[in-house]
């Protein structure tokens, strides 16, 4: 099946998307990418959820994409003797290393590495934002605030800290073993949640070496301060506006959603925009207006990749809110705008060999009104040099790897065929022409660019381009 759009959909799986039928569905519907939310699955789940995907892939025999998504760091109050407690803005309230249960002026906060880090004058945001307090006073095991904003606290409600860095990683021993058992089934990408620090993505990237591509979720203010930096040392990037919504003003959100997809598109790294992007689907069949403009704003930016969560995990219309997802990219990539704006935003290329063959590919391909740009990648960068030009024509990606496939599955506008290497130059002329013919991209008559690297198979090695005509049998000619 080939895909008539080029931005890719993330579908995350759950309650309501778990059986392999339904797998289908949503694939069938338009998905691209599964989620699977490590949050809420155990390793027995994964383990099936991921066989099912696969038993799926052999059916529609296309390559799919799985992202496994790491907890990350959850930080939370204790509990309460009443279980909850009202509170006026303008009072004090201290949060300490005192384990008893909490009452209006005081609760337990089992986190010494925050007790340890904030300092006065920061912020601490409870139940997503709905209580705000302000820090007056520091001192060994506890945090003197003011209460700004919010009335009410109960057990175990989460903590964000827009204004402090703690000293830790980002990865939890639930995360540890957690991304053990993602690696053992052969995911494709790892996410990782609430980074701050470039560094956070080391000990992952030891750990994986190499089974898999780290996705970057910017959630956290301290993220978007080294946004280069992690952009740099990451595979993908995810704008996880949930979270980021908390503990930034949510004025400011959209500015850093396009912030980080133009500085993704300059660096060549998939970005995926997620979160609330079809919310209300939950629960109706429709979206609202105000929800298709946000998933064609991220369209229109050149995102390469848009997310549901709840909506296909949870929802009562998991088939139909992946189903208008693709109806919306499908009407907004055929908007006689989007073409104009996608070329507006794009940046020169690095000065490499490699990138210069992709920016001629794509020239010559808008040039001379080619049917294709036909990639060989065995690594993947070929593929994802190809995208970073956001070219007019489809690229189809040629890879012998099928995990190299896989990955590129998230890109924009790759269609991924997984497909021996060619023998030699004539091999590898046919080869591209018939793809693309038993593809359904090109017809007889047609002609396409070929990017490779030479010797052939070389990875991260393209230095070669060759326009092609696509003859009567769909074999190719020069």
């Amino acid at each position: 099946m080939k895909r008539r759009r080029k931005v890719k959909i993330v579908a995350t799986l759950g309650p309501a998307s778990s059986d392999e039928a339904m797998i289908e569905k949503l694939y069938q519907a338009g998905a691209d990418v599964f989620r699977v939310n490590m949050s809420h699955t155990n390793h027995d789940l994964m383990r099936t959820l991921v066989e099912r995907i696969r038993n799926v892939e052999r059916r529609v025999e296309r390559p799919i994409g799985i992202l496994a998504d790491l907890q990350g760091p959850k930080l939370r109050v204790g509990t309460f003797a009443d279980r909850k407690v009202a509170l006026e803005v303008g009072q004090e309230f201290v949060l300490d290393d005192n384990p008893e249960p909490g009452d209006s002026t005081r609760v337990y906060l089992p986190h010494p590495e925050i007790l340890a880090s904030v300092q006065p004058g920061h912020r601490l945001l409870i139940d997503d934002g709905r209580l705000q307090l302000k820090t007056i006073e520091t001192g060994k095991g506890f945090i003197r605030c003011r209460v700004v904003a919010g009335t009410q606290i109960s057990d175990r409600k989460g903590v964000s800290l827009p204004d402090t860095e703690l000293p830790v990683g980002a990865l939890t021993e639930k995360d540890r073993s957690d991304l053990d058992a993602v690696l053992a089934t052969g995911v494709d990408w790892i996410a990782l949640s609430f980074i701050q620090r470039p560094e956070d993505l080391a000990e992952v990237r030891k750990i994986a070496r190499g089974r898999a591509a780290l996705m970057a979720k910017i959630e956290k203010p301290q993220a978007v301060k080294r946004l280069p930096e992690i952009i740099e040392l990451a595979d993908a990037i995810m704008v996880a506006r949930g979270d980021l919504g908390v503990e930034m003003p949510l004025e400011a959100v959209p500015g850093i959603q396009k912030q980080i997809t133009r500085a993704c598109r300059v660096a060549g790294k998939p970005v995926v925009v997620a979160t609330q992007m079809l919310e209300s689907m939950i629960s109706a069949p429709v979206p609202t207006r105000a929800e298709v403009s946000d998933v064609a704003t991220a369209v229109f930016e050149g995102a390469d990749a848009v997310m549901l969560s709840a909506e296909s995990a949870a929802g009562a219309y998991p088939v139909e809110a992946v189903a208008m997802m693709d109806s919306i990219a499908h009407q907004v990539e055929r908007d006689p705008t989007y073409e104009t704006i996608i070329s507006a935003q794009r940046t020169q290329p690095q000065a490499t060999g490699a990138d210069a063959i992709s920016l001629a590919a794509r020239q010559i391909a808008e040039t001379l009104k080619l049917s294709a740009i036909i990639t060989y990648t065995s690594s993947g960068t070929t593929g994802l040099r190809a995208a970073r030009e956001r070219p007019h024509v489809p690229i189809i990606a040629l890879s012998p790897v099928v995990e190299t496939a896989r990955r590129l599955s998230l890109v924009w506008g790759t269609h991924c065929v997984v497909s021996e290497d060619a023998s030699d130059l004539d091999d590898m002329v046919d080869r591209a022409c018939r793809i693309a013919y038993e593809e359904e991209f090109v017809q007889p008559g047609d002609r396409v660019i070929i990017t490779a690297g030479v010797p052939l198979g070389t990875p991260g090695a393209t230095n070669m381009l060759r326009i092609a005509y696509v003859g009567a049998d769909g074999f190719g000619a020069l």
